[in-house]
């Protein structure tokens, strides 16, 4: 039997349990699995999961040290005691199978190094995109593609937030708290709706499609807060649905890009469709073109069921060896290429401002003759070419103007917006969106 040590019984851990002990039906590995230990912060917890007294403890660092466990399943969230309790793990031999996207997109290049040197698995197919496989098919049917772009809607939370804006015509924060009602967003709801939840799932799919480590801090990300039932609007009569996109891809010239912003998508899109707490992950490499996987991106089942598809990955090679002794004793033993990290150097990453991108930009003006000659002008003194300009109406005694560029270096257009923020016309700039 392989047995497993699971720290944390939230959510994915009681999802994990009930996956682990009801294996009719589902794949015969699962039969060879015994779960040895699991780690709660309170043994008096009511819980959905009866588990015998024996097995549950609150000696967390006495699970990762247990000689008898094979795989440590980490679920409890968070940076601390999680990456510690990871690396004590590793350095008692043990595989690791973690749902814990914030560390690995900051300590990924410390946990997976010490990890290949002690010759064991980190496996994390559910730290992105919940259910749906993205992980293991970026390593392995995927692999043979040379990537050059990745676009996800992978934060449910903004997803639900902007479906029901663009349903409903409400704003951001009235729409927010009743999420918060209804537990679909967090109490501090920072990470999604700031695009750092994104922000770190995006950098782990960019260091598995660009075979290069990815440092967190370089992920520009930019969040929902400033989305307004106004830009919704103008997204529809423009033919768009806003999304909060998380995107990396190779850029010409060298280098690559990850971000996380909303975003324009034209509705004749396959994102454009993906709607309420569904996340969906677009891939374009050559030879393959685009595929796109999409699904559950949350929830105890389709989280559990991608932490249990690592279980078995692991399991799987374990029983390939000679014999189950031998892989547990021999942790230092070749590791198998297609479900280890191989990379150890960091990719190139291009500056925001020589990126190339569309914009859709709002602005407030004082009504007098001539700002939208001004702004015309101030445009094209920077290279940014306007497809289309248009004085919409007024809010209060301020004319609104929407301009939509052609695609232009981001470099450009800022330098156009930091003149235009200088001219006495302009009252205020709300709102800028790029446009996919």
């Amino acid at each position: 039997m392989v047995k497993i040590g699971i720290l944390g019984l939230g959510t994915v851990g009681t999802g994990t349990v009930q996956i682990l002990r009801d294996p009719v039906g589902r794949h015969h590995l699962l039969q060879s699995i015994e779960i040895q230990r699991v780690g709660v912060r309170s043994i008096d917890k009511a819980r959905v999961v009866d588990l015998p007294s024996e097995l549950v403890t609150t000696d967390l660092d006495s699970i990762v040290s247990d000689p008898d466990i094979d795989i440590i399943v980490e679920l409890m969230g968070g940076i601390e005691p999680a990456r510690s309790l990871m690396l004590k793990a590793i350095e008692h031999g043990k595989h690791i199978v973690t749902a814990n996207k914030a560390v690995i997109a900051k300590f990924g290049d410390e946990i997976f190094t010490a990890a290949n040197q002690a010759g064991v698995y980190v496996m994390l197919e559910a730290a992105v995109g919940g259910g749906i496989p993205v992980i293991q098919p970026l390593k392995q049917s995927l692999g043979v593609n040379r990537i050059q772009r990745i676009t996800g809607i992978i934060n449910g939370t903004t997803n639900y937030i902007l479906t029901r804006m663009t349903v409903e015509g409400g704003e951001f924060a009235d729409i927010l708290a009743d999420a918060q009602k209804l537990g679909y967003a967090e109490a501090d709801p920072t990470a999604d709706v700031d695009g750092l939840d994104a922000g770190d799932k995006i950098a782990i799919l960019a260091s598995l499609a660009f075979g290069g480590r990815i440092k967190r801090d370089d992920v520009y990300c930019e969040g929902i807060r400033k989305i307004s039932a106004t830009d919704i609007a103008y997204a529809d009569k423009l033919n768009f649905v806003i999304k909060l996109l998380a995107i990396a891809e190779r850029v010409e010239g060298g280098g690559v890009s990850v971000r996380v912003h909303p975003t324009f998508v034209p509705k004749d899109r396959p994102l454009a469709t993906v709607n309420g707490v569904y996340n969906a992950i677009l891939v374009e490499g050559e030879p393959l073109g685009q595929v796109m996987l999409f699904g559950p991106g949350a929830g105890a089942g389709a989280t559990a069921s991608a932490v249990v598809s690592d279980i078995l990955a692991i399991v799987g090679v374990m029983q390939t060896n000679s014999s189950h002794e031998d892989a547990v004793n021999s942790p230092n033993t070749s590791l198998h290429p297609l479900l280890s990290c191989s990379h150890s150097h960091y990719s190139e990453m291009a500056t925001l401002s020589s990126l190339r991108s569309s914009f859709y930009v709002r602005f407030l003006c004082i009504d007098v003759p001539g700002v939208i000659g001004k702004l015309g002008t101030c445009f094209g003194a920077h290279n940014v070419s306007i497809e289309s300009i248009v004085q919409t109406g007024f809010q209060g005694d301020r004319a609104e103007i929407v301009v939509v560029t052609h695609e232009v270096y981001e470099g450009d257009f800022e330098s156009a917006l930091a003149e235009i923020r200088g001219l006495d016309s302009i009252a205020s700039i709300p709102s800028i969106i790029r446009v996919l």
